[in-house]
């Protein structure tokens, strides 16, 4: 395919199909429930909602409310470009792109969490603080996630470490990525998308005081991490690269349907964690990812 189609393929993938993963997993919550549910492009009429919406800011917001979710959305935008996407591979591919997806990803939280302290409210710089505490221990874990699939290929480019077979540690590495997806998207038992009450939201509380596109930026964001920590995970426990075209692109499609609908049962069959327990599931989310180390580790050494 041609290199500048094949962009622009990616690029709808990312931007049109990310909206699509939250309303499978509302589908599944709702049918676990017995109810009806909204529809599966629910989000899609949101977005488009509050695009004809106008901005309310506050009086003590500076340019940087604005900023902060429109930096976000490129930087997970960006992040997501370098991640390959089965038979399309990724366009910006180089060596080290690893290291710049976990930065981007990094400064989305960043920008996220900026924007949120310039209203000057306290609920939400709450949100921040929890945000940010939480990141600690799960950027440990993608770390060393990493650190496990660049030992196993020997490559710090996304595109040879996401290639080869998983290796012995795949059951392990694919819990604690799993672990980690629920963390960084505010996911139960972390945190409730759904919840509005202020004094128990962290990610949604950083958001209270947006309002039209700023909003459908941050929706739409994290829309797109949801789906870019699915295909990370498919990828990094099924050999999606080295199948063909047609079997990878539906392998990873069926991959990160039943990552929606793993995320799905979780949602409906476990409760919210108190504050005092997200950091021990943290933290047993690192070490799975640590156990798969030491196994490629020692297989490789073998």
């Amino acid at each position: 395919m041609n290199p500048a189609l094949e962009f622009v393929v990616r690029l709808v993938v990312w931007l049109l199909l990310a909206p699509l993963l939250p309303g499978i997993i509302n589908r599944v919550k709702a049918w676990v429930a017995g109810r009806r549910g909204p529809p599966v492009l629910q989000l899609y009429y949101d977005l488009a909602r509050l695009w004809r919406k106008g901005v309310v800011v506050s009086t003590l917001a500076s340019p940087g409310f604005i900023a902060g979710p429109a930096v976000a959305w490129v930087a997970i935008l960006g992040a997501a470009l370098l991640l390959p996407l089965g038979p399309l591979g990724a366009s910006p591919s180089f060596r080290g792109d690893v290291i710049l997806l976990v930065y981007l990803l990094a400064l989305a939280r960043f920008c996220t969490a900026w924007a949120a302290m310039e209203t000057g409210s306290a609920f939400e710089g709450m949100g921040a603080a929890r945000e940010v505490s939480y990141a600690v221990l799960a950027e440990a874990a993608i770390i060393t996630a990493v650190l496990t699939l660049s030992l196993q290929s020997g490559s710090v480019s996304l595109c040879a470490m996401l290639a080869p077979a998983a290796g012995p540690g795949a059951a392990l590495l694919a819990v604690g990525l799993f672990t980690v997806l629920l963390a960084e998207n505010c996911r139960v038992p972390f945190d409730d998308p759904n919840t509005h009450l202020e004094l128990t939201m962290i990610h949604e509380v950083m958001v209270l005081d947006h309002s039209g596109p700023p909003l459908a930026a941050v929706l739409h964001g994290a829309a797109m991490k949801l789906l870019l920590f699915s295909v990370l995970l498919v990828q990094a426990v099924l050999p999606v690269g080295k199948l063909p075209a047609p079997a990878a692109a539906g392998v990873l499609a069926a991959g990160v349907l039943a990552v929606g609908v793993a995320i799905g049962l979780v949602e409906s069959l476990l409760a919210r964690y108190a504050f005092r327990r997200v950091p021990l599931l943290l933290t047993t989310g690192f070490l799975l990812c640590v156990f798969a180390l030491l196994i490629s580790w020692d297989g490789g050494g073998a």
